[in-house]
């Protein structure tokens, strides 16, 4: 069998300017290098784009949700719905506190959560006995444990049903958490995505719609979780806190300097980085019709704009994905799974006593997914190799 050669198309890369660069260099010539006075312009301008009261920026998306957890006070035997279909990170914030992740399946068009599956899933948990003890998993969950939230995902950049998840979560007295990490500049019915919950997140890896490094901002409008928020990510320093004084146990999540100013320059830029980013979406669309044996992402009607952070078909059944990958690889095209069953991951198994079919939805779309190369500064002719090499590979 050929080995695979060196790449022809990255897998993804970001999508950087000299005045990005400049803008940190300028940092450089400052001795803020942390909470400074960037941080502070990138919230305000997060804030007017969002229309948010408040925004804060950490030094992840993961760092983000964690704060939203703990701001919306889910602890040690808390029940949480959440989705299997998605990075392991919305599920890891709510073990970092002890909380159980309640699984519901996923809506097999989009990825994010099966909001009838979700309402079913509160009934259920809600009238306790045999009802509540199938839904949880079977091994792991506390006795008696208080339902406390829903943690929905906008998966690959389309936002999930919020109108049904806030009529669910307002009626079950449940805060409502949006990872938002994959969608900055989406919209649902018009809205804002990472407005649709009581506390939104976004993450700026280097993948991302705009990019700091590493990085991640939360958006809220509730005044009292905001002013929590900002002083956990602090280490714990409430406002009047001297440096080595911490009212709270706290975090060192903080967002750099440098971080937020790239942050600046790269949101100046948000409509042509999502512009490209569609423009590419559009040459996969048209270069994958007509080759057997893939699917392309569908979206909801209820998505008013897909704001895209990677491209991920499906193959049909009877593909072997695997050897597909392979014979890619050769022809120097990387492709990776997207994403792989939370609930199926080692540590999850070990913890919660998971099994194969437990989701079958979640676990069909991650035996199918292959995300394609995608960034927004591909070219129409690095798309169409792109297809090219899976139309012969298939």
């Amino acid at each position: 069998m050929s080995k695979s050669i060196p790449p022809i198309v990255p897998m993804s890369s970001p999508d950087l300017t000299d005045a990005d660069r400049q803008a940190v260099m300028a940092v450089l010539e400052t001795p803020n290098l942390s909470i400074g006075p960037k941080i502070q312009e990138f919230e305000a301008a997060f804030c007017r784009l969002m229309g948010a009261r408040h925004a804060m920026g950490v030094n992840s998306g993961t760092a983000g949700l964690h704060l939203c957890v703990r701001a919306a006070s889910i602890g040690a035997g808390d029940l949480v719905l959440t989705t299997p279909f998605s990075f392991v990170a919305s599920t890891n914030v709510l073990l970092f506190e002890n909380a159980t992740p309640v699984f519901v399946d996923v809506d097999p068009r989009t990825g994010n959560l099966d909001v009838q599956q979700v309402a079913a899933a509160l009934h259920d948990l809600s009238a306790g006995g045999e009802s509540a003890r199938r839904r949880l998993p079977r091994k792991g969950a506390p006795d008696r444990g208080r339902l406390n939230g829903i943690l929905g995902v906008d998966v690959f950049g389309q936002p999930a049903d919020w109108d049904v998840l806030r009529r669910l979560a307002t009626e079950y007295h449940l805060p409502l958490i949006e990872d938002s990490c994959e969608a900055l500049g989406a919209q649902y019915k018009g809205r804002t995505a990472g407005m649709l919950g009581d506390y939104g997140v976004f993450g700026f890896y280097p993948n991302k719609q705009i990019t700091t490094g590493e990085g991640g901002m939360i958006v809220t409008n509730d005044d009292a979780a905001a002013a929590q928020m900002r002083a956990l990510r602090n280490q714990g320093r409430a406002p009047g806190d001297t440096w080595l004084s911490h009212t709270f146990l706290g975090y060192n999540y903080r967002m750099d300097e440098l971080s937020a100013a790239l942050g600046i320059s790269q949101l100046q830029r948000l409509e042509e980085l999502m512009h490209k980013r569609q423009q590419v979406a559009d040459w996969y669309a048209r270069d994958l019709k007509g080759i057997p044996g893939i699917e392309a992402p569908q979206y909801a009607s209820s998505t008013t704009r897909a704001s895209w952070f990677v491209y991920v078909i499906r193959v049909a059944s009877g593909v072997d994905r695997q050897a597909l990958a392979g014979r890619l690889a050769e022809r120097g095209i990387p492709v990776r799974p997207y994403f792989l069953p939370i609930h199926l991951q080692p540590y999850m198994v070990e913890r919660f006593g998971y099994q194969t079919g437990d989701f079958p939805v979640t676990e069909d779309l991650g035996a199918r997914g292959l995300a394609l190369p995608f960034s927004g500064v591909m070219t129409e002719e690095q798309v169409g190799l792109v297809c090219q090499a899976l139309r012969a590979s298939l």
